[in-house]
């Protein structure tokens, strides 16, 4: 997944990403058919994960375009497509 926010505090980045002053990290990530992507999640923290394009399933559950998922409780997060898809995840406090 590519960094799109980061706390931080200037406004962008020498890597290009928006930096903003909370403590939230947003990935995007396009996906071919059958490829995956991980995420650890540090203790305390959850996440969000929003299917913009395609159908995706995450640690095995289906999720088709448009949906999204709250995650807590869990560390290890696996996103794989289905088909083509790209994806928002959210990493939050």
């Amino acid at each position: 997944p590519i960094p799109i926010i980061l706390p931080c505090h200037r406004v962008l980045a020498a890597d290009g990403s928006l930096k903003i002053r909370q403590d939230a990290r947003i990935f995007l990530a396009l996906l071919e058919e059958g490829r995956a992507v991980t995420h650890l999640l540090a203790d305390g923290r959850y996440a969000w994960l929003q299917a913009l394009r395609g159908d995706v399933a995450l640690n095995g559950v289906p999720l088709n375009v448009g949906d999204g998922s709250a995650v807590s409780e869990e560390r290890h997060l696996t996103i794989q497509a289905q088909n083509d898809a790209e994806i928002l995840l959210f990493d939050l406090t």
